[in-house]
């Protein structure tokens, strides 16, 4: 039986997490989680958890481990059912150290972990700031441009024509607080992953497609 593949990317904000996560499922056939779209789709829902996901994520502070623990074992739960599963990409967790503790947990019970691969992309502070306050967002169809190579040039979306703008929690005030809740929260959880010597590091700071080249070295 073969083996289901299994890429956890992680990386500072701005990093190109997204958008390394959306090649890696499309060249290999496989399920594509994303933490932050699946929170920003759930915030639209005008309830307790929605309003306060607003409140939480255009303030750009973490959201608690129970609910991205929630999002996980909902997804897993999905993909054991799938009869031709090929595996997933999980990307935007873990961002604390007890998730990625838990995560660990959860691909054990699961029976992915020993084939699950740990990319982290290397950017520094000051690229990481300089992406995130100039990549857009579309405002019709909610997909990402960022501000790398070809996509610089880009006046309105390339894939609806929408209008572009800037992401709620990409304006300076918000991109600092997620520097801040980076390094206190979700450098100890890249530690715990290369203290177990599992870690794959990649510069995050080349192409697009240099990136994904580096990814994909045995």
């Amino acid at each position: 039986m073969k083996k289901s593949l299994v890429f956890i990317v992680l990386g500072r904000p701005g990093s190109g997490k997204g958008t390394q996560a959306k090649l890696l499922a499309q060249k290999f056939g496989l399920e594509y989680v994303a933490i932050g779209d699946i929170l920003r789709k759930r915030r639209k829902i005008k309830d307790f958890t929605g309003k306060k996901l607003l409140k939480i994520m255009n303030k750009g502070e973490l959201i608690p481990q129970f609910r991205i623990t929630k999002i996980w074992i909902d997804e897993f739960e999905k993909f054991k059912k799938k009869s031709q599963f090929k595996g997933f990409v999980l990307e935007g967790s873990p961002r604390w150290l007890i998730e990625a503790q838990l995560l660990d947990e959860a691909l054990e019970w699961y029976e992915w972990k020993d084939n699950a691969k740990i990319i982290l992309l290397d950017i520094s502070r000051r690229g990481s700031f300089n992406r995130l306050t100039k990549r857009r967002i579309c405002k019709k169809c909610g997909r990402l441009i960022p501000w790398t190579g070809e996509f610089k040039k880009i006046k309105k979306c390339d894939k609806c024509g929408g209008e572009l703008i800037t992401r709620l929690d990409d304006r300076p005030e918000s991109i600092k607080e997620r520097f801040k809740e980076f390094k206190q929260h979700t450098q100890p959880a890249i530690n715990y992953y290369k203290k177990q010597g599992r870690l794959i590091k990649i510069n995050g700071e080349q192409s697009i497609e240099k990136v994904f080249k580096d990814i994909l070295k045995p």
